[in-house]
C-alpha cells in the first residue's frame, strides 16, 4: 500500500502544471582571461539549445530552463570553484555546461561539483588527464582528449613536410597534457621535436621565450597556447624576431581575433579545432547565424552539452543530477533515431513517448571512454587573414 502512494505521489509531482519551478543550468565559461574571445558565441550556443527546449513547451511537463552564467577566467581555479559554489548554493542551478579550460574544470569538478553531486558537461576541457579523473559519473565533455588532437596534429604536420618542428606550452594542465601528446604522436611519425619549453600566460615581453625557441630551431613553431594571452605574444615576438614565420595553433589558438591581431603575417599558418562536417555542424550554423552569432570553436560542443543535459532529465523524469547522470551515455549513443539541431523538441517528444533516441547533434556527438567525444577535428588555414576549414578528420 505504502508503494501504490507513493507512485502516485510521484505521478501527481511529475504531472504538476506549468507554474512548477523552473530548472537553472549553469553556463560556467571563461568570459574573462586568455579566451574570452570564444567564450560569447560558446555561451549563445548553450543557450540557444534551452531556448528550443523551452520554445517547445514540452519538457519536464513544461518546465522552463534558465541558463546562468558565471565567469570560470579560465585559469584561476580559486575563482573558478567560488563562482561554481555561488551558482549551486545560491543560484540553484541542477547542472553545469562547462568549464572551459581543463585546469578550471579539473577544480571545479574535484572542488565542488563532486562534493554537491552536480553533473557537468564541459564543450572544451581537452587534458587527457580528465579521462581518468575520479568523478563519480558526473563529469561528461563533448570535446575529444587532446590524446587525439595530438594524433591529428603529428599527422597534419608530417603530410606537409614538416619533419622538425619547436614547440611551446601554456603552462597548465591543458598546454602540458597537449604537448605530451603532440611530441609523443610527432615521434612515433619520424618527426623531431627540437625543444618543447612552456610559457606563462600574461606577460608583457615573450623575447626571452622566443630566443630559447629560435636557438632551438625548427620547420615551424606549434603554439599549445591561448589566442588571446601569451600565445598570441608567441607568435607576434617570433615574427618581430625573425624567428619563426609559420605556426601550428592547436585548438586554443583558434578563432577570428587572432588574425586580426596578428595581421597578414599569420597567413599560411595552420591548425586544428574540434568540428564535423556532418549535417547536423550545417544546421546549427544556419541557426547560430539566425540567432545573431558565430557557430565559432566550441560553439557546436555548447549547444549539444545543454542539450545532453536536458534531455537526460527528461528521460530520467528528474532535475536531480544523481538521477539523470546514467541517461546521458544512453542518449548520446546508439541505439535510436538520429537527433539534430533544431530537433530537440522532437526528442523530447520521442523520450516521452518511450522512444529511443541517438542524440548526434552539432558536434557528432558519440560518448566513449565513460563520457567523452569520440572526437571529429577541422583543419585550419590561415588565408587572407581568416581561419578557412580545408579538410575534416
Amino acid at each position: 500500500m505504502k508503494k501504490v502512494i507513493m507512485t502516485a505521489a510521484l505521478s501527481m509531482a511529475l504531472a504538476a502544471p506549468a507554474f512548477a519551478d523552473d530548472v537553472k543550468i549553469g553556463v560556467i565559461l571563461g568570459y574573462t582571461g586568455p579566451i574570452e574571445s570564444l567564450t560569447p558565441d560558446m555561451a549563445a550556443g548553450a543557450e540557444l539549445a534551452m531556448k528550443e527546449v523551452n520554445d517547445s513547451g514540452n519538457f519536464m511537463n513544461s518546465m522552463t530552463v534558465v541558463p546562468v552564467r558565471g565567469d570560470s577566467t579560465c585559469i584561476d581555479a580559486q575563482a573558478a570553484s567560488a563562482t561554481a559554489e555561488r551558482l549551486i548554493t545560491a543560484e540553484g542551478i541542477s547542472a553545469i555546461v562547462g568549464a572551459d579550460c581543463s585546469g578550471v574544470t579539473t577544480a571545479i569538478l574535484q572542488n565542488v561539483a563532486m562534493a554537491n553531486g552536480i553533473v557537468m558537461i564541459s564543450p572544451s576541457a581537452t587534458s587527457p588527464a580528465l579521462t581518468t579523473v575520479e568523478d563519480n559519473g558526473l563529469f561528461f565533455r563533448t570535446a575529444p582528449s587532446d590524446a587525439r588532437q595530438g594524433k591529428i596534429v603529428a599527422e597534419i604536420l608530417m603530410e606537409r613536410g614538416f619533419k622538425t618542428a619547436a614547440m611551446t606550452y601554456t603552462n597548465n594542465d591543458y598546454g602540458k597534457g597537449l604537448a605530451d601528446s603532440i611530441e609523443a604522436n610527432y615521434k612515433a611519425a619520424g618527426g623531431t621535436i627540437t625543444i618543447n619549453a612552456p610559457h606563462e600566460d600574461g606577460k608583457a615581453d615573450y623575447n626571452a621565450e622566443v630566443a630559447s625557441l629560435a636557438q632551438a630551431g625548427g620547420d615551424i613553431l606549434i603554439v599549445a597556447g591561448y589566442l588571446d594571452q601569451g600565445g598570441k605574444g608567441i607568435i607576434q615576438a617570433s615574427l618581430d624576431n625573425g624567428a619563426f614565420d609559420i605556426f601550428y595553433m592547436p585548438d586554443g589558438m583558434i578563432g577570428d581575433s587572432l588574425p586580426e591581431a596578428i595581421g597578414p603575417d599569420l597567413n599560411g599558418s595552420i591548425g586544428d579545432v574540434p568540428g564535423t562536417d556532418s549535417p547536423g555542424a550545417a544546421t546549427f550554423e544556419t541557426m547560430a547565424s539566425d540567432a545573431g552569432f558565430k557557430a565559432g570553436p566550441f560553439a557546436p560542443e555548447s549547444y549539444d552539452a545543454a542539450a545532453l543535459i536536458m534531455l537526460a532529465m527528461h528521460k530520467s523524469g528528474s532535475t536531480d543530477s544523481q538521477t539523470f547522470k546514467s541517461h546521458i551515455e544512453d542518449i548520446a549513443n546508439a541505439p535510436g533515431e538520429k537527433i539534430y539541431p533544431g530537433e530537440l523538441g522532437k526528442a523530447l517528444d520521442m523520450i516521452a513517448a518511450g522512444k529511443d533516441i541517438d542524440y548526434v547533434g552539432a558536434s557528432a556527438v558519440e560518448l566513449v571512454n565513460g563520457g567523452e567525444s569520440a572526437g571529429n577535428y577541422r583543419e585550419i588555414e590561415v588565408q587572407n587573414g581568416k581561419n578557412v576549414t580545408v579538410n575534416f578528420r
